[in-house]
């Protein structure tokens, strides 16, 4: 398993270092992330419940130890995060079935133009 303090040192430094190469980006990522986190309607908690889950659908290592971080902070619960984990695997495999209707569409020569 991951030692996920270490690895949120290293993100943290490696930041730093993409922020001093490439400064305009990381000032557009801040500001794409504070607009983001800006809402009228979901609350933290709910927020960063669909962010854990949406991590784990892009397989983001570095949003999962955020997020985890954001959540509890925010008051989520370990059920809950588990209940937001659930919705995203089933979301996997639907996505997973669908593209599957696309694969027998292949196999059927479908939409060969």
């Amino acid at each position: 398993m991951e030692d996920w303090d270490n690895y949120n040192a290293g993100l943290r430094a490696r930041g730093k270092e993409l922020s001093a190469l490439h400064p305009e980006l990381m000032k557009g990522y801040g500001a794409l992330a504070r607009g983001a986190a800006t809402t009228k309607h979901l609350d933290a908690k709910t927020r960063e419940l669909i962010a854990l889950a949406v991590a784990i659908t892009t397989r983001c290592e570095g949003c999962i130890d955020a997020h985890t971080r954001k959540a509890k902070a925010a008051g989520a619960t370990k059920e809950e995060i588990a209940e937001a984990l659930g919705v995203a695997i089933a979301l996997n495999a639907g996505a997973a079935l669908t593209y599957s209707l696309h694969v027998l569409d292949a196999v059927d020569g479908t939409g060969q133009g």
